[in-house]
Order: structure tokens, then C-alpha cells, then sequence
């Protein structure tokens, strides 16, 4: 069985994050290669039970009824599911770096100041329209940025977690600790095999 085609990490560049849909787009496709499909995919990866030809009164035991050995789950976890959940973190804190620095290619900064501008500029009597003394200014595109990225992040908490719980339930050992434990313990593996080559 090949594991699923991952979604290829993108070029991190400011382009990306402020592009509409690319964030987006990237993030859902990752989600939908490797967490959507976790179940199948451990499913697939669960030894068969071997064949027994007992009577057809006799029930067999299902496939279900078997978990993932602790080395294969190990080996998908690292070789694929980690790895994913990495490149959308990766994304998601570049693009959450970008929300916060000054944005000096803004297509709508000059906008913004006339618009700001018109608005000190206007005379404002309440006792004649109530409603006139208000003014919703456009908003930069970084802030526009950051809620989308903490709109994404929690999303990826959610998502992660589930995928957790499907880990624990399929596989020998899994979710014995917290995704986070998990994730970090693959990180700091990960280090340790970059520092000795």
C-alpha cells in the first residue's frame, strides 16, 4: 500500500500569505492527504487476521479488532503525518511573522490615508444624523492576515487532535501522550539526526 501524496510544502514568501486563497488552499490540501484519510490509511497498514476455516457459525474476529504494530504506526507517523503537520506549521507561523511586520507594499495604504484624511475633514452634527459620526475604516491586509491565521491555527487544533484520537484507537502504544509530546519528541529526534550528519 503507498501512502498518500502529500501536499508539497509551498515557497514561503509574503506573496503567499497575502494571496487570497494560497494559505488556504495549501493547508486544506495537507489536511486532505494525510488527516482526512488517517483511518483508512492505519486501516490499510493493520496486519490482516490470518485465515482459519472454521465453520461459518464460528465468528471471526474482524479486522478491526487488530491494531497497527508499534513499528509501522511509528514509521507512518514519522515518515508522513508528522512531516505534514510540520509544513503547515512552518506555513502557518511565517505567514503569522508577516501579520506582524510593517507591510510596505500595501496596495491599499494610500486608500486608507485619503480615506482617513476625509474622515477628520468631516463635520459631524449627531443632532441631525446620529449614524454620521461613524466611520469603519478598511482594514490593513496584516490584520486581515492575522485572523486568518488564528482562524487556521485553531482549526489545525482541532483537526490535530482528532487525528490523535484515531492514532490512539489504531494504533499498538498510540495516544498514550498528547499530540503535542508527540510531535515534539519527533522534532527533537529529527535534531539529534541533523547533528550527527
Amino acid at each position: 500500500m503507498s501512502l498518500p501524496q502529500e501536499a508539497q510544502p509551498p515557497a514561503l514568501t509574503p506573496q503567499f500569505c497575502f494571496h487570497p486563497t494560497a494559505l488556504q488552499d495549501f493547508l486544506r490540501l495537507s489536511r486532505a492527504t494525510t488527516d482526512d484519510p488517517l483511518s483508512a490509511t492505519l486501516n490499510a497498514l493493520t496486519p490482516s487476521a490470518p485465515f482459519s476455516p472454521r465453520s461459518p457459525t464460528t465468528p471471526r474476529p474482524t479486522r478491526t479488532s487488530h491494531r497497527v504494530p508499534r513499528a509501522t504506526c511509528t514509521s507512518y507517523l514519522s515518515g508522513a503525518l508528522f512531516p505534514a503537520w510540520h509544513a503547515r506549521t512552518k506555513a502557518l507561523t511565517y505567514c503569522a511573522s508577516v501579520a506582524i511586520s510593517p507591510d510596505p507594499n500595501d496596495p491599499e495604504l494610500l486608500a486608507r490615508q485619503a480615506e482617513g484624511m476625509r474622515d477628520r475633514e468631516r463635520v459631524v452634527d449627531e443632532r441631525l444624523d446620529p449614524y454620521s459620526g461613524r466611520f469603519f475604516p478598511k482594514e490593513p491586509r496584516t490584520e486581515e492576515l492575522a485572523r486568518k491565521v488564528r482562524a487556521e491555527r485553531g482549526i489545525e487544533g482541532i483537526v490535530r487532535g482528532r487525528s490523535w484520537d484515531v492514532v490512539g484507537g489504531k494504533c499498538e502504544g498510540g495516544g498514550a501522550e498528547g499530540w503535542e509530546e508527540a510531535v515534539a519528541k519527533w522534532e527533537s529526534g529529527r535534531a539529534r539526526m541533523w547533528e550527527r550528519v
